[in-house]
């Protein structure tokens, strides 16, 4: 039998999920959650064979966050991402993760089981819609200081609050700011916020 945890914050997809996988004889949903930091808290309970996670989740674990903890806490685990996007900047994150498969949602319901299939066998999973993206990725050009302090300005958050949530002077905050709108080549912050969110580099 394939344990498998299914981590979704929309909750009527969460629960779509869970009823297509308990139809087939060989998988067991051993638990459902709706956030990063769920999965991983979950996962190392209930230690499943395979984590189907959501890319985007809310709270300061993403699924790709939540992948990377799982590779290292939970090796014996494997991962499939699920997203409603084929974005560059999450399949780079995904494939630097090195999570076992990634699927878009719109994939077919037997493909999932499939792919659920496949990476217990020790397989590679990618949806075949994003063969081309993963030949054509551009760099992420943030550090990953950047890309806190951006995640940050994507949740609206100012220079005073960014400081003391990064345990950074205010000023270090606008020197970060300032030279992710000139990386990004973006007009102003909100326009570097889309430009990163675009690419899936937060």
């Amino acid at each position: 039998m394939i344990r498998v945890l299914i981590a979704e914050d929309q909750r009527v997809i969460q629960g779509a999920l869970a009823a297509l996988l308990g139809l087939e004889d060989d998988l067991e949903v051993v638990d459902t959650v709706d956030s990063g930091a769920g999965a991983v808290s979950s996962a190392l309970v209930h230690r499943p064979d395979v984590a189907v996670l959501d890319i985007d989740m809310p709270g300061e674990l993403d699924g790709l966050d939540a992948a990377a903890r799982l590779r290292s806490g939970l090796p014996g685990c494997r991962v499939l991402m699920l997203t409603a996007y084929g974005k560059p900047g999450h399949l780079r994150r995904a494939l630097a993760a090195r999570v076992d498969g990634f699927l878009l949602k719109t994939a077919p319901p037997e493909d999932l089981v499939a792919a659920i299939r496949r990476v217990v066998a020790g397989e590679r999973v990618l949806d075949p819609s994003l063969a081309v993206t993963a030949w054509d990725l551009a760099d992420n050009p943030l550090t990953s200081r950047e890309t806190d302090v951006l995640r940050l300005a994507a949740e609206g958050a100012e220079a005073p609050e960014m400081a003391a949530r990064l345990h950074l002077s205010a000023g270090t905050v606008r020197n970060y700011l300032t030279g992710i709108v000139t990386k990004l080549n973006a007009r102003n912050r909100t326009d570097a916020v889309r430009i990163a969110s675009e690419a899936g580099w937060i």
